[in-house]
């Protein structure tokens, strides 16, 4: 969710000398065994949709942790493992205590865990019907609802980019949107991915899920995270390493990282609200695969707690266990850097139906709302672009912004999917009541596509926003002038850090930018599920 650039995970190198503690017999990881379905095509063959997990506990008043995924879709594919490069892992201070499934218990400073090959009982067949590629989770979750609508068990994943999966056999969608595919995956495999330690004793094989506990804290990413850990299988075959984090301490690892430390209190105070509402609202992202939420911006950047200073402390401290409600229970709160000086409709961001609080609107004092309302007169926009400073956050870096796009960088972004050949024009097709892009259609020597709401940013992934104007610059370039960052929906933070400034509370913050909505504290209207 956030604008922030993250740095991919990486492995951490350390010495691994371990020390067994209460050591049990040596064994393997317990014999998959899912229950047959009718379609197994052949004796002995089971097949499923995904590889099955755990769902993560909920998040609730009573038990407000979060399980994140500091890494994921780790290990090699099946068949890779004795090449793959192996897991290590190291604490900050003291020492690391491993414990897997079957009790096997091993402490060390430091742990390095290779991947090995686990054959199978039988053959699994891994079946299922996938639509995609969606731009994001809000409009795979969209997509997911109509299928769910219909009786169809639908699954949202992300193993590159968001899909959404449903079992062999499912009905088609009634429409398929322009530039989303629906394939068939099938893949038999007689063996999985696991872990082991090798020790001067032996290999020794961990069953997963393993539990890992750093009392003086983990290494990891450049930072310290105070844990505990699991790693766990995920839905595709491949492994996570997720923290269990009591959900204050991981405001800890977003405030900072996503508004920045030092911005003043009432706006660190909204972002903290923000954060633990959207956290709340969205601890299904990844229950596919075990866990809520990963800790980059496809969720929000959750990085090291230790960031978070005094005054983001007591932002925390303030709102504690508070968050932002509506009629249907916790909001979408969803945030972003800069609006541009006019704030964006739900609609104008994903596919969905409109959400109530959050409604386009001009950001700024009342003669600015005066000359710019909504919806936007087409004429309006290059003014609003011009010389529209008097909104509220008009001092952020990227709240004007200039790109210049060739034939060949839109032609890579396309990729091989999108059969347009060399993109010869560009043309808007569509605007919300914003003046943000709706649709983009790309014109080329083999065809022509069409690229709507959150897929221009995913597709065109330079433009800092979808609020741009657009003109040619000559054969095969064109020019873009747009404004702010991110898509525009919510809380500005730009705008709030301005407001703040000036004297606006974080209450008043948070009923300008989500109107009709209030606080109350986790659990006090019932938890979300």
């Amino acid at each position: 969710m956030s604008l922030r650039p993250r740095v991919l995970p990486r492995l951490l190198l350390a010495t691994a000398l371990l020390f067994p503690v209460g050591c049990r017999a040596e064994q393997g990881p317990p014999a998959l065994t899912p229950p047959p379905p009718p379609d197994a095509r052949s004796p002995g063959e089971t097949s499923l949709m995904h590889w099955p997990v755990a769902r993560p506990e909920p998040v609730t008043a009573a038990r407000p942790v979060l399980a994140v995924a500091l890494a994921a879709r780790l290990g090699p594919a099946a068949g890779d493992a004795p090449a793959a490069a192996p897991l290590r892992l190291r604490s900050n201070e003291g020492l690391l205590t491993l414990i897997d499934a079957n009790g096997q218990r091993f402490q060390a400073p430091s742990l390095v865990l290779h991947w090995r090959r686990e054959a199978l009982p039988g053959p699994v067949a891994l079946r299922r019907r996938v639509l995609g590629p969606f731009a994001s989770f809000e409009s795979a979750e969209q997509a997911a609802g109509l299928w769910r609508s219909v009786g169809v068990a639908a699954v949202i994943a992300r193993p590159r980019e968001w899909e959404v999966w449903a079992p062999v056999g499912a009905p088609d969608p009634a429409a398929l949107p322009e530039g989303l595919r629906l394939q068939a995956y099938e893949r038999t495999v007689s063996e999985r991915v696991g872990l082991e330690l090798r020790r001067a004793q032996g290999v020794v094989p961990l069953a997963g899920p393993i539990r890992v506990e750093a009392p003086g804290g983990l290494l990891w990413n450049q930072g310290v995270y105070a844990g505990p850990f699991q790693l766990l299988r995920d839905a595709h075959g491949g492994w996570s390493l997720v923290e269990q984090v009591p959900l204050e301490r991981y405001l800890e690892g977003v405030v900072p990282h996503e508004i920045g430390a030092g911005v003043p209190a009432a706006a660190l105070e909204a972002q903290a609200v923000l954060a633990r509402t959207w956290a709340v609202r969205n601890q299904h992202r990844f229950a596919a695969d075990g866990y809520h939420l990963c800790a980059d911006t496809q969720c929000q950047v959750y990085s090291d707690p230790r960031d978070a200073g005094a005054a983001v402390r007591q932002a925390i401290a303030a709102t504690r266990l508070a968050v932002l409600m509506a009629a249907d229970g916790p909001i979408h709160a969803v945030y972003h850097a800069s609006n541009g000086g006019i704030s964006a409709g739900y609609q104008e961001a994903w596919s969905g139906p409109p959400v109530p609080y959050l409604n386009p609107f001009p950001d700024g004092p009342a003669p600015f709302q005066a000359r710019f309302p909504v919806p936007l007169a087409a004429a309006a926009l290059p003014t609003l672009l011009r010389d529209g400073q008097a909104a509220w956050g008009a001092d952020h870096p990227v709240f004007r912004w200039q790109r210049r796009l060739t034939a060949a960088q839109i032609a890579a972004a396309l990729g091989p999917g999108r059969a347009v050949g060399r993109p010869t024009a560009l043309k808007v097709l569509a605007r919300g009541p914003s003046g943000r892009v709706l649709a983009l259609e790309v014109q080329g020597t083999g065809g022509r596509t069409v690229l709507r709401l959150d897929a221009i940013r995913r597709t065109l992934r330079t433009l800092p926003s979808t609020l741009f104007t657009l003109r040619p610059a000559g054969e095969g370039v064109w020019q873009l002038s747009g404004g702010g960052f991110g898509h525009g929906a919510g809380l500005s933070q730009a705008g709030a850090i301005d407001l703040a400034g000036r004297g606006w509370s974080a209450r008043r913050i948070l009923a300008h930018y989500y109107p009709g909505t209030w606080l109350q504290p986790l659990g006090a209207g019932g938890d979300s599920p």
